[in-house]
């Protein structure tokens, strides 16, 4: 096992797992909504947010899909030694991290059942930026509309719709995170 593999998890766990809880609350709560994730030094090309995120949420029995250049040796090992989450094909996860082209077609997550719609699953999507200008939201936690900048407009118009059903969507860049919940309706500018 490369020693770098070691390095990069929390100095703090509890303390820093807390504060990052707290952040994936707040933009998951607040769509639209920008903080700043720290605590995680993930191997690239995982960004810190991401990583912070994968050492918040995921554990041994949570399936992690990695999807393109997120599925490397190092990623991989680094997950296995701070997290120890299984590597799992796309149908199979409950969280999956990628770029937006790396994690599509949607159509291959899980988007729960009508018995168990919490089945379903989550995507991290790493991009290039995060910003509070572009498509308009509307929904829970959202005073009256708020905006946000997405990858496309459609296909998160689609996922609305299959409520309460669909995916959950984490947006991941350097230490900043921002998220849409399935319940967000998505309109274009």
């Amino acid at each position: 096992m490369n020693a770098d593999v070691l390095k990069g998890g929390f100095a703090n766990a509890p303390v820093e797992a807390a504060r990052a809880f707290r952040g994936l609350l707040t933009v998951m709560a607040r769509p639209g909504t920008i903080e700043t994730l720290a605590g995680a030094v993930p191997p690239a090309p995982m960004s810190t947010a991401a990583g912070t995120l994968i050492l918040t949420l995921c554990d041994p029995d949570t399936p992690l899909h990695l999807a393109g250049d997120w599925d490397c040796k190092e990623v991989r090992d680094w997950v296995a030694f701070h997290v120890g989450a299984p590597i799992v094909a796309a149908s199979e996860a409950m969280f999956a991290v990628g770029t937006w082209e790396a994690l599509a077609p949607l159509s291959q997550f899980a988007i729960g059942t009508p018995e168990y719609p919490d089945r379903s699953a989550t995507l991290i999507v790493e991009r290039v930026a995060l910003g509070q200008e572009g498509v308009t939201l509307r929904g829970p936690g959202i005073k009256e509309t708020a905006e946000m900048a997405l990858p496309e407009t459609e296909a998160f118009q689609r996922n609305a719709l299959l409520f309460p059903l669909g995916l959950d969507f984490f947006f991941t860049c350097g230490d900043q995170v921002s998220a849409l919940p399935r319940t967000t309706k998505v309109e274009a500018a």
